[in-house]
């Protein structure tokens, strides 16, 4: 028997005193972040919340095993919000797609979640009609054609069934409960909400496709309630993604249970105070690069430097060659040698040891920007 299949679904239940503890801390560390953050003025917290969007996109879509071009993602994000950042790229109808889903999760948190709007994201995800090569049913409750929704793995005629949705009959009740009960006021702690708002949208399955990531974009609407603000300071994605397996074991032993949710509330309030936890990463890098420019910015450099090092303060791998440095610059390797050792002379730049053809180097680090300073 599956969770939906259960006499008394959707009224779940769950142990207050297990939870309270875990919901008490996920507050107490919410309530730390957000201070902090009110204290970095206006740019530094949009610079923030656009990190951590971006980060929201590109692992949200990870978990469903698509890589998106992380580049293009922040592009999409800064350009929507009217935020001045350099390096603007083209960016996909695919990423547009999700941006524009997030944004409007997040963004317009206030803003009721209806059918319509449901439809208008699933819409947005899928802006070809087609996943993959398969075409699939798009701004609509899946239907009988497409058959029973079911989750398995395993190689052909040994597939292993870890969940089957309810009947597309059943989809215009279930999804009218449920957005129902995500507009009511019910006394539930918001973060509470969101927890069980996951779980209870992925059970159904609306759609052919696509209900992971709105799962996770009605997560992070709920969560935008409980903060009581549009900007994003912390990734429950990209914790997710981390615990992905976790995140899948403990999805199918609800859905394989009955209505008493406390375990996988339990795993919710971890992973996010988890995820908050990891908030001081981007916090750090948002620090670092404001300093790194302040000292950068007394003598500045060319706009063809300045390019590479937006870049690399972005989402760079490795270090930087002469190679790189003449695509990302559009220039030839004369010109980029001259530009990484002027860089390299003011200190911006450290050479990495060696020379000849593997010279390379790395920004430098806050200690010895500061040093510089």
């Amino acid at each position: 028997m599956w969770i939906h299949e259960h006499k008394n679904w959707p009224d779940f239940t769950w142990n207050q005193d297990a939870l309270t503890p875990l919901l008490v801390n996920v507050r107490h560390r919410q309530g730390r972040l957000l201070g902090r953050m009110e204290g970095l003025g206006f740019q530094l917290k949009q610079e923030a919340s656009l990190d951590v969007l971006t980060t929201e996109v590109l692992t949200s879509s990870a978990i469903e095993g698509e890589i998106l071009a992380a580049d293009e993602v922040r592009s999409s994000i800064a350009r929507r919000l009217g935020l001045d950042v350099g390096g603007l790229v083209p960016a996909g109808r695919d990423v547009e797609g999700i941006v524009e889903m997030m944004l409007d999760a997040t963004q317009n948190f206030k803003k009721p979640l209806t059918k319509e709007r449901l439809f208008d994201w699933h819409a947005a995800l899928f802006p070809t009609g087609r996943s993959g090569m398969h075409k699939i049913t798009v701004g609509a409750w899946r239907t009988e054609d497409a058959g029973p929704m079911q989750v398995v793995s395993g190689p052909v005629g040994r597939e292993k069934m870890h969940f089957e949705a309810p009947h597309a009959p059943r989809l215009d009740e279930e999804m009218s409960r449920f957005l129902g009960w995500l507009e009511s006021h019910q006394q539930a702690d918001p973060v509470i909400r969101a927890g069980i708002a996951h779980l209870w949208f992925v059970t159904i399955h609306p759609f052919e496709d696509g209900n992971g990531r709105i799962a996770r974009a009605i997560a992070d609407m709920m969560l935008a309630r409980a903060d009581k603000a549009a900007e994003r300071f912390y990734s429950m994605s990209a914790q997710i993604e981390a615990e992905r397996k976790e995140y899948y074991t403990q999805l199918e032993q609800q859905q394989r249970a009955d209505i008493d949710i406390t375990p996988w509330l339990a795993w919710f309030l971890g992973c996010l105070d988890r995820a908050i936890g990891g908030a001081d990463e981007t916090l750090g890098a948002v620090l670092y690069r404001a300093s790194f420019w302040q000292i950068v910015n007394r003598t500045p450099v060319i706009e063809r430097q300045r390019l590479v090092l937006e870049r690399m303060l972005m989402d760079f791998k490795g270090h930087m060659n002469t190679s790189k440095y003449t695509k990302l610059a559009k220039c030839s390797d004369d010109t980029a040698q001259r530009d990484m050792r002027e860089l390299a002379d003011r200190g911006i730049l450290i050479r990495n040891p060696g020379g000849g053809r593997s010279t390379s180097y790395r920004l430098a680090t806050a200690d010895e920007l500061q040093g510089k300073g």
